[in-house]
C-alpha cells in the first residue's frame, strides 16, 4: 500500500490544472475488431461520447458488493466522513481495486481506448435519501491533470439509479466542443462539486440515463453531465471508475494512482499501484 494515499484525496486547484499544458480534444475510437462491444456501439460512442447500459455484475454479485459498501460507508461516517468522501478508494480498499480491474469493465474500456489501459481513479458518489445534494453540469476533464484528454469514466450502479433518486443525466454530443467555460458554483446550490457549465443545451442533446444495480455507463472526460438531488426514500450510490490509455501523461503525481488493467504500460510513466490489503480481503 502506498504511503501517499491521503494526498490523492485532495482535488487539484484550478490554478494547478491551468498550469498544465494539455491537448484537449476528443479522440474517436479507432477500434475495428472489438471484443466486448459491437461496431454499432463504437460508432455510438464516437457520436455521443456515451454508452449505457452495459451489464457487468449479476444480482448476487452486486448484492454482495452493496453489503460491502454498506460496511465501508458506516466506517467512514463513524470516522467523520460522509457519503461523498470515499475517493481514490482502490488505493485503500482491496475490494474496490478488484472492481477497478474487473476484466469485463476493462474489456469494454479497451474496445474504446485501445489495447493498453490504465485505471487510475475510484470515487463513490452516494446520495442518501433526501440529502438535497446535486451534481451540477460539468466536464470531468476540467478536474484532471491529464494530457491528451482521452480519459473515460465508468459509472457502476451500486444501487438502482433512476429519475426518482437522481440518476445521471448527460448532453450527448457535448464531448466534441473541447473544454467549455464554467463558473464557480453558488454557495447555496448544494452542488457536490465546485463548478458548473451554464446553458449546456447549447452543446448537445439531453438524455436521462437510468441504470439497474450491477450495470455501468461509460462517458468521455469531455461530456457534459450531472444529476439532480435524490428526493426519494431510497439511497443512490454509484462508484465512478476512471481510465485512460497508457500513452496519456499524468501530472501532479497522479500517475502514482494508476493500475494497468489491460495490456501493458511504461513503468516510468505508470509505475503501478499494488492491491491494498483490507482485513485480508
Amino acid at each position: 500500500m502506498m504511503n501517499q494515499t491521503k494526498d490523492f484525496d485532495i482535488i487539484p486547484t484550478r490554478e494547478s490544472i491551468a498550469s498544465v499544458e494539455r491537448d484537449i480534444r476528443f479522440f474517436p475510437s479507432q477500434t475495428q475488431s472489438p471484443h466486448w462491444l459491437s461496431l454499432d456501439q463504437i460508432a455510438e460512442w464516437n457520436e455521443t461520447g456515451y454508452l449505457c447500459p452495459l451489464d457487468v455484475y449479476n444480482d448476487n454479485e452486486i448484492a454482495d458488493i452493496r453489503a460491502y459498501f454498506d460496511e465501508l460507508l458506516a466506517d467512514v461516517i463513524a470516522q467523520g466522513g460522509n457519503s461523498y468522501s470515499i475517493s481514490s478508494a482502490h488505493l485503500k480498499h482491496g475490494r474496490v481495486w478488484d472492481m477497478l480491474t474487473n476484466q469485463r469493465i476493462a474489456g469494454y474500456v479497451s474496445d474504446l481506448l485501445g489495447e493498453n489501459v490504465v485505471g487510475w481513479g475510484s470515487h463513490f458518489f452516494c446520495k442518501m435519501p433526501h440529502d438535497g445534494k446535486q451534481v451540477d453540469w460539468h466536464q470531468d476533464s476540467s478536474f484532471w491533470p491529464l494530457t491528451p484528454t482521452k480519459a473515460v469514466t465508468v459509472w457502476l450502479a451500486i444501487d438502482d439509479a433512476d429519475e426518482e433518486n437522481g440518476c445521471m443525466e448527460v448532453y450527448t454530443g457535448s464531448h466534441t466542443h473541447g473544454l467549455l467555460d464554467f463558473d464557480a458554483s453558488d454557495a447555496d446550490s448544494n452542488n457536490v462539486l465546485d463548478q458548473v457549465v451554464k446553458n449546456p443545451e447549447k452543446y448537445g442533446k439531453w438524455r436521462r440515463t437510468p441504470l439497474r444495480a450491477g450495470q455501468v455507463s461509460i462517458h468521455s472526460d469531455l461530456l457534459v453531465h450531472g444529476s439532480m438531488p435524490n428526493n426519494s426514500d431510497r439511497r443512490r450510490c454509484g462508484l465512478t471508475l476512471r481510465y485512460c490509455p497508457a500513452d496519456v501523461h499524468a501530472y501532479l503525481g497522479w500517475n502514482q494512482k494508476g493500475v494497468v488493467v489491460h495490456g501493458q504500460a511504461n513503468t516510468t510513466d505508470w509505475p503501478g499501484a499494488d492491491r491494498p490489503n483490507e482485513n485480508g480481503a
